[in-house]
């Protein structure tokens, strides 16, 4: 969340982001008014709290019961407008960073560059399902009898493409000094508040565990980034890097009637995601960091793809700055994101309490996370990239010797 005092100095700013985020501005002026009367409350509170100990010194019986009276009134009332407040102000999105894009909507996301030329095929290029399907490594058909539309099962090289990807990030991740975690896959509705990724809005995106008054994580991240909730950290110490390997499990109820065919958009898929707490000085130098990870994962699997800063209209609330990776899909005809990097900046922290101990005091930390790989989406690309027109699929030279083979086909 923003810091409140920041609000107050800043109204027009955070309109202006509210606007462009597609949001109504009308919570700006909520929140404030929300804030007006806490305060209001507050100083009210102070001065009986000051008196009841006068009171007491004084051994004034009367005016001390008087006063816890006019307490027990009051303090009710304000820890139901700190609720009330809280519920506001977590409305407001983060601000966002100079060069990100103003747009509505993803049409108005900004190519920034680009690597790789997409391959020129001597015959029509399938797409991933068709190839899967008949090298028999995908099958969305028995998962759709098994548990219903959006999941799927992969056998075989397809496992293996998947497992070879993961120990190909693995290796370069763990070169670069990150902490490997297998985080819980559950997480519980105050701290997924607090990592802003549950809300009254977005609740309808994600799987709940009523029974037990749990979430199932929609990314690592979800359950990464609490790991230090509550917590000052070590200045030194920063930034702390992690990466995690989990399932993920999303509703996709926004994404009615799109991407029904194939396993791009599912209900459950595996992604290994990377998480950093930085200083504030370190935080868009993080990112940056983290986007060029996610390329030289790409560029080592040769596959073509566009880097996008992402506009305000199709950016996340939380964020400050967005930047996908599009990789491009020959059986679409089209590139299609692959890969998401999220600066929040200190808008989670905030919320979790993680700081940090610094020459300039104590401060909130600055929060990254990133798609390393979208296993789904990753072997879309290399199926359709790396097609030959006997639909066999030639592998990777990265990932060869993970596979033990140079071609998936059929036995």
């Amino acid at each position: 969340m923003l810091d409140i005092k920041f609000i107050r100095e800043n109204v027009d700013l955070v309109k202006r982001v509210v606007k462009n985020k597609q949001l109504d501005i009308s919570i700006v002026d909520s929140v404030l008014k929300i804030d007006e009367k806490k305060r209001k409350l507050i100083g009210e509170v102070e001065e009986l709290r000051g008196l009841k100990n006068k009171y007491a010194s004084e051994k004034n019986i009367e005016k001390g019961k008087e006063t816890k009276l006019k307490l027990q009134e009051l303090e009710p009332r304000l820890s139901e407008v700190e609720k009330e407040f809280l519920a506001a102000i977590y409305k407001i999105p983060n601000i966002v960073s100079s060069d990100t894009p103003i747009g509505k909507d993803e049409s108005e996301n900004k190519v920034i560059r680009s690597w790789g030329t997409p391959k020129e095929f001597k015959f029509t290029p399938k797409d991933h399902l068709e190839l899967g399907t008949k090298l028999g490594i995908i099958d969305t058909e028995l998962a759709g009898r098994v548990v219903g539309t959006r999941f799927t099962y992969l056998f075989g090289d397809a496992v293996l493409l998947q497992n070879s990807l993961y120990q190909f990030a693995l290796e370069v991740l763990l070169k670069k000094g990150f902490i490997p975690v297998l985080p819980p896959l559950f997480i519980n509705p105050d701290v997924y508040t607090k990592m802003a990724r549950l809300s009254p809005e977005t609740e309808i995106e994600r799987y709940a565990i009523e029974r037990d008054n749990q979430y199932l994580i929609g990314s690592a991240e979800h359950t990464l980034g609490p790991m230090h909730m509550g917590e000052t950290l070590n200045e030194k110490a920063l930034p702390l890097r992690y990466f995690a390997f989990t399932p993920a499990f999303r509703r996709e109820a926004g994404s009615y009637g799109k991407d029904t065919k194939g396993i791009l958009r599912q209900h459950q898929f595996d992604k290994l995601e990377m998480e950093s707490f930085s200083t504030p000085e370190q935080g868009l130098v993080e990112q940056d960091f983290f986007v060029s990870i996610q390329e030289e994962l790409m560029q080592a699997l040769e596959i073509p793809y566009q880097v996008v800063a992402i506009c305000t209209g199709d950016m996340g609330g939380p964020d400050f700055r967005q930047m996908d990776i599009e990789s491009w899909m020959p059986g679409q005809g089209k590139y299609r994101e692959t890969h998401t990097s999220d600066y929040m900046t200190d808008y989670q922290s905030r919320r979790l309490n993680t700081r940090v101990k610094t020459k300039n005091g104590v401060e909130f930390v600055h929060m990254n996370d990133a798609t390393a790989f979208a296993m789904g989406r990753t072997i879309i690309a290399i199926l359709e990239n790396y097609q030959n027109e006997d639909g066999s699929i030639n592998v990777p030279s990265v990932l060869q010797k993970w596979m033990g083979k140079s071609k998936i086909q059929t036995k």
